[in-house]
């Protein structure tokens, strides 16, 4: 009994010291609750509970399963061009034979966009290729025709013969906004129907990839949409699609040091594809439209100097002579700001918008005059300041029997580059394969325009020069750059 009452009399003892002790060193209970409860998330959670982190995640499966069978593989043959560095002249006499031409392959990737088997896909997929292939999704394969191309927006439009094919729904790149999820679809590295997803990282980028050479009419439109959805060689001309499974773009190019992907692509706006492609199937060639000004990006230092109110638009410092914009009333000095209601705050933005309609097409223009805003309709003109549909010029470009020992492709001469040659006829060659001409010096872009003194302007001219020709040839012809040279050989 005594032992019984210690042990109650040491717990009591113990217990009083505990509660003593906490309540003199210790803050009150209810304060440290509420310290603990402060931004305060349990780390697992019931995949069952309202609160799911797995609720919150995108889910691509929709969109990848509507996109992925109208994506295709795109693959080329193409036979290397010898030059200088690459013929070896002596070939011949130590095997007896010709050097044979080596046989180059490609791959890229395209998006079918309607049932009848019509293909985009990028110019540079397909450039130079003497064989174009189309592998779908299923595996079978098709030869494609190309209907037509455009270097300037790096498009290019391919024909299979086959129906009811699956295809993608254009999306609006207009309406994409930056921070939305995206897919990229594609054949990286040979690896077929490859998806990734990521976002839309900017719009209305230049990254000056395209070639620009307003001389001989080359006005590259530049405005990529930028993600960071992995993008890889062999990619190119893939489909970049919204969530909703809708085409918002053609993926083009990568910016990489090593050319693998380090994080950054770019694709061509669909409502640019759509307009060059409607171009290349109707009239095949693209009819561009210009507005007539040259203008600056507003910057603090112009808005400064020119006394601008804010940073948006783009500043009007020059206008062409009874161009679009002249005609319509655009002064120098004024800030574009909006083309048919979209905002235009870069060159890119500019010509993405431009480029959307054909010569003709009117389009409301607003700007910024002083403190006024002001909205102009705009007629847009073509290159030749006129509102007429160009035609693509048809040049036979099949060779005749009779000339193919010359080892070349030729293509009749526009009458605008004879005028600036100063000469009254030519035939232009455009590609040497191993030849006749290519051992005789002649190199690509040569205007030949006599063969032994026979005056030359057609295809048809060079094969009635060359039938039945033994022993010497003479041609006299002209380059692009003005000058003009004379070669010699035997038959």
């Amino acid at each position: 009994m005594k032992k019984l009452l210690s042990t109650l009399l040491v717990a009591s003892l113990g217990g009083g010291s505990a509660l003593y002790i906490q309540q003199k060193f210790f803050k009150p209970e209810e304060n440290f609750a509420n310290h603990q409860t402060i931004n305060y998330a349990p780390p697992v959670r019931l995949t069952s509970s309202s609160n799911a982190i797995s609720s919150s995640a995108p889910d691509f499966t929709g969109a990848a399963e509507a996109s992925v069978n109208a994506v295709v593989h795109v693959t080329t043959q193409m036979e290397e061009k010898y030059n200088q560095l690459n013929y070896d002249p002596f070939h011949q006499f130590f095997y007896g034979q010709p050097q044979q031409p080596r046989i180059q392959q490609g791959s890229g990737s395209g998006v079918i966009i309607n049932k009848d088997g019509y293909i985009v896909t990028n110019n540079h997929v397909i450039a130079n290729a003497d064989k174009i292939q189309v592998i779908l999704n299923d595996k079978r394969t098709y030869t494609a025709e190309l209907v037509g191309a455009d270097p300037q927006t790096d498009l290019a439009l391919l024909k299979i013969k086959e129906k009811d094919l699956p295809f993608l729904a254009y999306g609006n790149s207009d309406h994409v906004k930056v921070g939305e999820w995206c897919l990229a679809i594609g054949n990286p590295f040979n690896l077929t129907s490859t998806i990734t997803a990521g976002i839309i990282s900017a719009k209305g980028r230049n990254i000056n990839i395209l070639e620009n050479d307003p001389a001989h009419g080359q006005f590259p439109i530049e405005s990529f949409i930028q993600t960071d959805a992995a993008v890889n060689p062999g990619n190119s001309g893939g489909a970049l699609v919204s969530t909703n499974g809708d085409l918002i773009g053609i993926n083009s190019a990568i910016a990489s040091q090593n050319g693998a992907y380090i994080g950054y692509s770019f694709a061509i706006p669909v409502n640019i594809v759509k307009k060059v492609v409607s171009d290349l199937a109707e009239y095949g060639t693209v009819q561009r439209a210009f507005i007539g000004i040259s203008i600056r990006d507003i910057d603090a230092k112009l808005a400064e100097e020119k006394s601008l109110k804010d940073l948006k638009g783009v500043y009007v410092n020059g206008l062409t002579e009874n161009g679009s914009a002249e005609v319509a009333g655009v002064q120098l000095g004024d800030v574009l700001i909006k083309v048919e209601g979209f905002e235009v705050n870069n060159v890119p933005e500019l010509q993405e918008q431009v480029g959307k309609y054909r010569p003709g097409d009117k389009v409301s223009v607003t700007l910024i005059r002083g403190n006024k805003e002001i909205t102009l309709p705009v007629t847009l003109k073509n290159k030749d300041g006129n509102v007429s549909i160009i035609k693509k010029e048809k040049v036979e470009t099949k060779e005749v029997k009779a000339i193919a020992s010359l080892g070349a492709s030729f293509e009749e001469v526009s009458k605008a580059d004879l005028k600036k040659l100063g000469i009254q006829n030519g035939v232009q060659v455009t590609e040497l394969r191993n030849g006749k001409l290519f051992t005789s010096g002649i190199r690509e872009g040569f205007i030949i325009t006599s063969v032994d003194k026979k005056k030359i302007s057609s295809l048809a001219d060079i094969d009635n020069a060359m039938k039945g020709k033994t022993g010497g040839i003479l041609i006299e012809g002209v380059y692009p750059n003005g000058m003009h040279a004379y070669y010699g050989f035997g038959m």
